[in-house]
């Protein structure tokens, strides 16, 4: 491989003291115009010519380059550079890395530095296998579960896209741990304990404790991908509805939560005896033994 690059250099060398355009050296070499350009700006500079700079190119391509090492100092500039501006990304590092003391390093470096500290978020797979997604045939077959935010109150939603019947509970915060309060509580008094899938964004409240324990309620579970409404679409048209009827899109406060969770049974009471349903022949829920025995 070597030897085939110096040919080509002396090639090139002869090319052009014949006369012959650096473009058209490039071309019949097959390698980039910048290059022969400074291939020969190397010979024509080097104090001993072509043979020369032969010999310092030769040697310049024994063993392997020395990779480039960071010292301790510019890793923890770089560190305090994430702490300080709310844990941004690589690129808004090397932004402020550059604002503060002119060092331009890549992207990938940086992360390369950050990765040695913290626990980076991986990269997105659009292409992650995450199952069909299932059309429901009776009741208890697809449960979509979502969230709601109301200020500093969050509605927990869950619906069945067979019987449309729905589950909301109201908590104080949206942390996995809710996540799971409301798991078990929606599935034990609304969803007949057990249903063949339960499916929920990618939220962090249907992580961890939530999802370490949502195969004690259900056969399969899984992620709707996001910006992929449709996959949701059931528990996005009760949120909308729910906020139109009941809360609002008003803020609330955690003291609020006794009246606004009575209100929210009051609701789910009119809704499964009373609201009629244009996907149940205008019937409410409750009205329409859909709910098989097992």
């Amino acid at each position: 491989m070597r030897m085939n690059q110096l040919t080509k250099i002396s090639l090139a060398w002869e090319l052009f003291e014949e006369g012959t355009p650096k473009k058209h050296i490039a071309q019949n070499l097959g390698v980039n115009r910048e290059t022969v350009h400074l291939w020969l700006s190397g010979i024509g500079s080097h104090k001993n010519g072509l043979l020369g700079f032969l010999d310092d190119y030769a040697n310049s391509k024994k063993g392997e380059r020395a990779k480039r090492k960071l010292d301790g100092l510019l890793k923890n500039q770089i560190w305090r550079i994430r702490d300080k501006n709310r844990d941004c990304c690589g690129q808004k590092v090397r932004e402020y890395l550059y604002r503060e003391s002119g060092i331009s390093l890549s992207v990938k470096t940086i992360y390369k530095v950050l990765g040695e500290k913290y626990e980076l978020r991986s990269k997105w797979k659009k292409n992650k296998l995450r199952g069909p997604v299932s059309i429901a045939h009776h009741a208890r077959e697809v449960i979509q579960m979502d969230t709601v935010d109301f200020g500093d109150i969050f509605a927990f939603t869950g619906i069945d896209i067979f019987s449309k019947e729905t589950d909301v509970l109201l908590r104080p915060s949206l942390t996995s741990h809710d996540g799971l309060v409301f798991l078990e509580t929606a599935m034990e008094r609304r969803f007949g304990g057990y249903s063949d899938l339960i499916q929920a964004d990618g939220g962090p409240e249907f992580k961890d404790e939530f999802k370490n324990n949502v195969l004690r309620f259900a056969k399969r579970y899984r992620v709707a991908r996001p910006y992929r409404k449709n996959e949701q679409s059931y528990i996005e048209s009760f949120n909308r509805s729910f906020r139109k009827e009941c809360l609002g899109w008003a803020k609330y406060k955690p003291v609020q939560l006794p009246e606004l969770t009575q209100e929210v049974n009051n609701y789910l009471n009119w809704y499964h005896q009373r609201r009629p349903h244009l996907g149940l022949n205008m019937k409410p829920p409750l009205q329409i033994n859909q709910v098989p025995d097992f």
